[in-house]
This record gives C-alpha cells, sequence and structure tokens, in this order.
C-alpha cells in the first residue's frame, strides 16, 4: 500500500514491498541537495588514495580549467544512496542490499561547495527470491549547470515478505 503521493517531489515516499511493482516507468522526484565542501573532498581522496590536484590543490587548482577544485567522479556518485533514500523508503523491507550499477558516466564536474541533487526514475522492478530487484536510473544535478553532473543507473535489491 502506498501510504505517501508519488507526485510531491519534496518529500520522502514511503512504500510496502509488495508494492513496488507499481513503481515501473514511475518519476520518483527531485531528492534535497547535498553541498560538497573541501573537507569532503580531502577526506574522500585521503580514503582513496585518489590525491589529484584538481581535487585537493586549491591554490593550483584556482589558475586551473575549471577555475577551483573539483569533487571526484566517484565522490559525486557515492551520494547515490542518501539521495536516492531521500525519494523513497521501503517500509517493511527486511534487507536492503546496494547490488550495483550500470551506465556510470559523469558529464560535468561538480566544483567545491556546489550542491548535488538527484532526480530518480524506476526503470525496471524484476522479481528475485523473497524481494525485487529495482533498476532506479539517477540524473546528478548542480545548480546552474545545465548539463548532469553524474548519471547511472542503480540496482537495489529488497528483500522480505512480498505476498
Amino acid at each position: 500500500m502506498v501510504t505517501h503521493s508519488l507526485s510531491t517531489p519534496e518529500s520522502t515516499r514511503t512504500i510496502g514491498i509488495a508494492d513496488l511493482p507499481s513503481l515501473v516507468g514511475r518519476h520518483l522526484g527531485t531528492s534535497k541537495r547535498i553541498r560538497i565542501t573541501q573537507q569532503q573532498i580531502d577526506t574522500f581522496a585521503d580514503a582513496t588514495g585518489d590525491h589529484q590536484w584538481i581535487h585537493v590543490d586549491t591554490e593550483r587548482a584556482a589558475t586551473g580549467p575549471f577555475g577551483g577544485t573539483i569533487a571526484h567522479g566517484y565522490l559525486t556518485l557515492s551520494l547515490a544512496v542518501p539521495l536516492f533514500w531521500d525519494l523513497l523508503q521501503v517500509d517493511d523491507a527486511t534487507q536492503v542490499i546496494n547490488y550495483g550499477l550500470n551506465k556510470v558516466r559523469f558529464p560535468a564536474p561538480v566544483p567545491v561547495d556546489s550542491e548535488v541533487g538527484a532526480e530518480a526514475h524506476v526503470v525496471a522492478v524484476d522479481a528475485i527470491k523473497n524481494g525485487w530487484q529495482l533498476t532506479v536510473g539517477l540524473t546528478f544535478t548542480i545548480e546552474g549547470v545545465e548539463r548532469p553532473v553524474c548519471v547511472c543507473e542503480m540496482i537495489i535489491r529488497y528483500l522480505g515478505d512480498i505476498a
């Protein structure tokens, strides 16, 4: 049973696991935005070992092609989970598994202090043992930039009672 309207993009939707197939082809709205700070970029660089100057050297990056540092593409991609969960919660799933990604691209950079949001639409819902597998198209954007900063398909498995 759907407990919130799927047409209101400013709020999280809560749905029961048995109703996931009803979402095929549906636009889920636009998420909140998350600001990307230099501290986050530096922490991500430390965690991944990717210390390329365009991300962490603020002085050199100021004279570079983007006029400042930019977020790692994979840092932007890592926002998929919190941005998607801002749009959809499955209240009776006993387990949620991030199963993978399809078709990941980074068409535009994310300058430091940008606020990243995502739009989501449900591409497919497939039956799996004890649940459903959702394929969700995500388009990440920042204010004032026409091109998306990341596009991907995220695959999530929801397990529980689907009867």
